[in-house]
């Protein structure tokens, strides 16, 4: 189960940063070669323009977040009801940009941008009680 879980996160975060990747090709387009490009250069420090930028930024962050926590949830010890919870609150924290984009071009209320950052914080912060829960080699050497 656990190891299915890390593998699971980090396919996710690959084909995540895979679309955000080429939603970032796309904005390059906008701003270099499309026509009215001008238009778009003069208003890109703030509205859509400035949004679509977080989506592409945050997109990739999280999916490198989801790659990463999947090969630590992988290949350290976390325990496997904590790995679990992990997983799932990383993946649920793609819907930070995802949200973003839904109410850039789908108008939809930014419910999605709240429940994805609190859902990639809990996410770091329960993996970094699961990382501090593994005993160290100076504790295992006690035991036995």
């Amino acid at each position: 189960m656990k190891n299915s879980v890390g593998k699971l996160n980090m396919a996710i975060g690959l084909s995540a940063m895979a679309g955000f990747m080429a939603y970032g090709f796309l904005l390059i387009y906008l701003r270099d070669f499309a026509p009215g490009k001008e238009a778009w250069i003069a208003s890109n420090a703030m509205g859509a323009h400035f949004e679509s930028r977080l989506v592409h930024v945050h997109g990739n962050l999280f999916s490198v977040l989801n790659i990463l926590f999947g090969y630590l949830l992988l290949t350290l010890p976390i325990a496997p009801n904590t790995a679990k919870w992990v997983s799932r609150l990383a993946i649920a924290g793609l819907l930070m940009p995802i949200g973003i984009m839904a109410e850039l071009y789908f108008g939809l209320p930014f419910y999605l941008v709240l429940v994805g950052a609190v859902s990639i914080i809990a996410a770091t912060v329960l993996l970094a009680i699961g990382v501090w829960k593994i005993p160290s080699n100076k504790d295992q050497a006690a035991i036995s």
